[in-house]
């Protein structure tokens, strides 16, 4: 394969701290390289060295001469008083553009850069490297501020490439689909697995548990060999100086941490009772767009619902309206008495630059409950939060973009919400940290309402979905996205196969709700509340007369009264349980 790009003894630190010391890659043509790591760790750093924004400590980098490269930046910046045809179209490439600009929903061309949000400026630069065509792409986090749609597309428009590419993504449907090497940045070091990221998870895990047998042997002969330093001190200049060369040098080895920490984030909810929220024929739209019209939903207890859509259906406004934040234009909401919200939004990184990260949760609380009853402080669930005792006394301005948004996560989190609403919560977390969420979320005992355009963590996390088509259609779909997903394509086919039905007039895809379930009725969701306060009532009066009978104690006529009552609980327990198995 011919070398596009080489990387030897590479170094490089900020100061006093090392991201990477003497490390070596390369990419090759028709390479597709995922980069991991833990946020922090010089993901971007090294894509901005090989860009040659920034420059090493040490090494080289060698890229083919006359290598066509093209460079995504997180936060990309265009000239503000051009506009998007004079940044992305030219005579030659009109046709090519439009059609890309297209797909990532760019159609007003004479529109001026310093009037677009962040997230078109970012399109606008992954539209101006894909009309290019380079022969080989960096891409930092290209999925952030695309819709789903337009993430697939993505998706299908590389694997279909022959461009190579290295890119830092926390994205793992897309690293899956398109890549066929990992390299994952880890203590400093670089490791590479030639394999999507499926093949990444089994054998990083094969190389901890290889890591986990040679430290515990390190640590044994360590305990040995230090014995032996420690005997006879007077008498150590006699001793073999190989032999203390390598106690310094198996010491070193032996204090190694495996940097592989879980992160337990049980932390106990406040206590939420059977009212949640009602939307009562809620109302919503901006000039001509429609959000919502005449809306009504009953929100149950414990539900985990994932909000998708394309850009601009109304997503984020919903939620505002739920929150209060934005009055709809008709209607209203209910919320219950007992609800805390928990609102993790996309503009809420708003802190004080010169606060210590530390500070900043401290203001919150002094502690934390968990959901076993102990406590932590302030500085051990940050610590959870891989939050080094050292970067605890960070200011802010010193956190890079996924540290900020792990620190808004824990002040979320630090108020002990019963209903979190997530606002895109993956931006910028890198995949330990979603890992650590993702369980979080699913053991979490209160109610949740995510927006993400990450499949792989909807997945995990929802059990059933909204999904904006816009002009106020919402459909209520009993699954999650990958479920969905099937369903919208077998639906696709269905409606294609049948003569004179398919694509409508307008061009939209026409699809029908789901069968297998219907919206509960108030009076059965109210049925449905009281039953999930009655069955466990009568398992524990049932518990109670059964350790009444095995305590050999009673009378005969109480042995016949409890005898005679837990015949005629084992029923009622039963027919409560089938009614509320019919009505989840």
């Amino acid at each position: 394969m011919v070398s596009f790009l080489q990387i030897d003894s590479l170094t490089k630190r900020f100061g006093s701290l090392l991201l990477y010391e003497n490390i070596s890659l390369g990419v090759a043509q028709g390479q597709k390289i995922g980069l991991i790591a833990r946020n922090g760790a010089g993901k971007s750093t090294l894509l901005n060295i090989i860009s040659g924004k920034e420059n090493a400590d040490e090494g080289k980098i060698v890229l083919r001469n006359d290598l066509r490269v093209g460079y995504l930046e997180q936060s990309p910046t265009f000239q503000g008083n051009l506009t998007v045809r004079q940044v992305c179209i030219t005579t030659q490439n009109e046709i090519k553009a439009k059609q890309i600009l297209t797909q990532l929903k760019i159609t007003n061309y004479d529109q001026k850069i310093e009037t677009l949000s962040g997230g078109q400026i970012k399109r606008i630069a992954l539209a101006n490297i894909l009309i290019l065509e380079p022969e080989l792409i960096l891409l930092d986090e290209p999925t952030n501020h695309l819709d789903l749609n337009m993430i697939e597309w993505l998706e299908e428009y590389l694997k279909r490439s022959t461009i190579s590419l290295l890119m830092v993504t926390h994205d793992r449907y897309f690293l899956d689909e398109v890549c066929n090497e990992i390299i994952e940045i880890d203590n400093k070091q670089f490791y590479s697995y030639k394999g999507n990221y499926s093949y990444f998870l089994a054998k990083r895990a094969e190389r901890m548990e290889a890591n986990k047998a040679a430290l515990e042997h390190a640590n044994n002969l360590y305990r040995k060999e230090l014995d032996w330093m420690r005997r006879q001190p007077q008498a150590r200049a006699t001793k073999a100086k190989y032999r203390i060369d390598a106690f310094y040098e198996l010491e070193k080895k032996a204090k190694q941490k495996q940097d592989d920490k879980t992160i337990s984030l049980s932390v106990k909810a406040s206590y939420i009772g059977s009212k949640i929220f009602e939307a009562i024929q809620v109302s919503k739209s901006y000039d001509k767009i429609k959000i919502t019209e005449d809306f009504d939903y009953v929100f149950a207890r414990y539900e985990k619902l994932g909000i998708i859509g394309d850009n601009g259906t109304g997503k984020s406004t919903f939620i505002k309206m739920l929150m209060g934040e934005v009055p709809p234009d008709s209607g209203r909401f209910i919320i219950g008495e007992t609800i805390r919200f928990g609102y993790y939004s996309q503009d809420g990184l708003q802190f004080d630059d010169k606060m210590k990260v530390i500070d900043v949760v401290q203001n919150i609380a002094e502690y934390i409950t968990l959901g076993n009853g102990k406590t932590l402080s302030v500085s051990q669930f940050l610590n959870h939060f891989l939050f080094t005792p050292d970067k605890q006394h960070n200011y802010i301005h010193k956190l890079s973009g996924g540290e900020l948004r792990r620190l808004y996560l824990c002040t979320v989190l630090m108020r002990n919400p019963n209903f979190l609403i997530l606002d895109e919560p993956t931006n910028d977390l890198d995949i330990a940290t979603l890992n650590v969420l993702e369980e979080y979320l699913a053991d979490f005992k209160g109610c949740m309402i995510v927006i993400s355009h990450d499949r792989y963590f909807m997945d995990k996390v929802i059990d059933h979905l909204f999904v904006f088509h816009g002009d106020a259609v919402i459909q209520d779909y009993p699954g999650n996205y990958t479920q969905y997903r099937l369903w919208k394509t077998q639906q696709a086919k269905e409606e294609n196969s049948k003569p004179g039905t398919g694509a409508t007039a307008s061009g939209k895809q026409s699809y029908r709700q789901p069968p297998d379930k219907k919206k509960l009725t108030f009076k059965e969701q109210k049925e449905l509340e009281a039953l999930e306060i009655e069955i466990p009532a009568l398992e524990n009066e049932k518990k109670t007369i059964e350790e009444s009978l095995n305590s050999g104690s009673l009378s005969f006529v109480e042995l016949n009264e409890k005898s005679t009552r837990i015949g005629a609980l084992i029923l009622e327990i039963e027919a409560k349980t089938m009614r509320w198995i019919e009505l989840n």
